[in-house]
């Protein structure tokens, strides 16, 4: 990845904001995309194509740990359960008096909505519960259930993956070795299910502490290729061994699932491209802040949105298409119904993340300016503090948060201040800038942003 781009002070003190990383952005668009996608047709070959689910987890290790760096560990979690849990409470507010409304109570088998499970909506330590007819709501779930558990580790996994770094990562893979040559399950089946998340997707997760500390990238890219391979051809082999009930499809099989998600992450996050590309895509570039900015909706809707797909083409009498045709309405119709459901329940994120709601994000979030904070120029960039005033995007007690579309704020150095070295927790090397504007100072390579992206504002 090239180094950000800066804001110049002006003169005086002040700081340079930092653009938001557009790469891992695109990244977590195209996941959540192909999650909406394999969800829509089920085709086994996206799940090797792109591991999604290792993307996302890497994702947000990398930067749980950014924010780890910065904030206290009670803050960081805190935050992270702020903006996770009220969008999916209000999923809850609906879909659980749906579904006993439809009969949960009087179906056979299954947990009763009296039962003290219903709780889970509130806290998911476990896969929240619902009816059989109802599946299409709760299902997806259980990444919720997993992320909420890795954020909950994530400060005593931090300390040990700075104790033991790569042995940290691979723990998971082994981990998941001793599963499966001992048989070892925990008695309770949600508690079973969650340690064999931990298992399958751990590594991606430290592997995005990897990422984010820059050890993953001063490992030479040719080892990191080769360790990628060694694990993408043993997944393979074990899927080739073991398919699962769909087929060749690393989702079916936890052991191929760790290894390849890992493999592909690693290739992923080590690669460093030039995104200027990006802003010159406008739909693209709009495509993907509209994902990042409702990725949890989307997420948490889309399987619903998928189900309502033909009762409502058949309310509209268009149920009887063309074989040809059933593939594309089916993908056109799951688009303009899980728009819907951002138009509707979008809001939601916003108010969790602390910012004003918006009904379409497509564009970045404007800055507020109640406070006197200068908005950000047209490239999304934040103008730097003029002397003496308090930089734009600095939270409670003014501690820096975040900037412009995502990034952290980096403090201007003095003018006699000696070289910078770059190294874990530092924000790299200083750029030489034009003529009078003294030089550049590198971003950190993480923002401080939320599970899918959203920045955090304390």
């Amino acid at each position: 990845m090239p180094p950000a781009r800066t804001v110049p002070r002006t003169g005086g003190p002040g700081y340079r904001f930092a653009v938001r990383n557009r790469y891992l952005d695109l990244l977590r668009a195209a996941a959540i995309a192909r999650i909406v996608l394999y969800h829509l047709f089920g085709w086994p070959w996206l799940s090797i194509l792109l591991p999604a689910m290792g993307i996302m987890f890497a994702l947000a290790g990398s930067l749980t740990a950014a924010s780890l760096d910065r904030r206290g560990a009670g803050r960081v979690v805190a935050s992270r359960m702020r903006r996770l849990l009220p969008p999916l409470w209000l999923l809850g507010l609906i879909a659980v008096p749906a579904m006993i409304y439809a009969g949960w109570a009087g179906q056979e088998g299954g947990v009763r909505p009296t039962s003290w499970k219903l709780l889970l909506w509130i806290l998911p330590l476990g896969d929240p519960p619902g009816s059989i007819a109802g599946t299409d709501a709760w299902e997806p779930l259980w990444y919720v259930r997993a992320y909420l558990w890795f954020v909950l580790l994530s400060p005593a996994l931090y300390l040990a993956y700075k104790k033991i770094a790569w042995a940290a990562v691979a723990a998971p893979i082994v981990l998941i070795a001793v599963l499966d040559k001992t048989g070892f399950a925990l008695p309770f089946g949600r508690a079973d299910a969650a340690m064999w998340d931990f298992a399958t997707y751990g590594a991606c997760w430290i592997a995005g502490f990897a990422h984010h500390d820059g050890r993953l990238h001063r490992v030479r890219p040719a080892l990191v290729a080769a360790a990628a391979g060694v694990l993408g051809a043993a997944a393979l082999y074990w899927l080739h061994e073991h398919p699962g009930e769909g087929g060749y499809d690393v989702n079916d099989v936890p052991e191929a699932q760790a290894l390849w998600s890992l493999a592909f992450v690693l290739l992923a996050l080590r690669w460093r491209p030039d995104m200027t590309w990006l802003s010159y895509a406008r739909p693209l570039d709009r495509a993907v802040n509209l994902l990042n900015a409702r990725a949890v909706t989307i997420y948490l809707w889309h399987n619903i949105a998928i189900a309502a797909i033909w009762p409502v083409l058949t309310v509209a009498a268009l149920d009887d298409l063309d074989p040809s045709l059933e593939g594309p309405v089916s993908l056109g119709a799951t688009m303009a119904l899980t728009a819907v459901a951002i138009l509707a329940f979008g809001w939601a994120e916003d108010l969790a993340a602390r910012r004003r709601p918006r009904l379409w994000p497509a564009t970045a979030a404007p800055p507020p300016t109640a406070s006197g904070e200068r908005p950000p120029t047209a490239s999304g960039e934040r103008p730097a503090a003029a002397p003496g005033q308090r930089p734009a995007g600095h939270g409670e007690g003014g501690a820096p948060q975040t900037a412009g579309v995502g990034t952290a704020p980096v403090p201007a150095p003095s003018p006699h201040a000696g070289p910078r070295h770059a190294g874990p927790g530092h924000a790299g090397p200083q750029h030489a800038g034009p003529p009078g504007e003294g030089p550049r100072v590198a971003a950190p390579e993480e923002p401080a942003v939320s599970w899918f992206g959203g920045p955090e504002r304390g």
